[in-house]
């Protein structure tokens, strides 16, 4: 399988709200996991309270679908309980991938 296109979300715990962002992204996983567009997701910790998902797709209707789906729709709802800012989601393509 391969991927063309990506989102790359950064994201910026609230003080004390670490381990919430932490606990959340964790529970994201089993929901893309049911997403079959959705070929690769990470959920990141790149500081003490500074999180990412990185995401791959392997189209643009996968990317929407996405878009469009559980975990960003929790990510939005969950915004101002979590985050200092409101989530930087970027469009990204992918130029090159390993995939297992």
């Amino acid at each position: 399988m391969t991927v063309s296109v990506a989102l790359f979300v950064r994201l910026e715990a609230k003080p004390g709200k670490e381990e919430d962002v932490a606990s959340f992204l964790r529970e994201g996983l089993p929901i893309v996991q049911g997403e079959p567009a959705t070929i690769a997701w990470f959920g990141i910790r790149l500081g003490p309270s500074t999180f990412g998902i990185f995401d791959a797709f392997p189209d643009e209707a996968g990317r929407q679908a996405h878009l469009s789906g559980q975990v960003a729709a929790a990510l939005m709802e969950r915004s101002d309980e979590l985050f200092s800012q409101p989530p930087a989601i970027e469009q990204v393509d992918v130029l090159a991938s390993k995939l297992p």
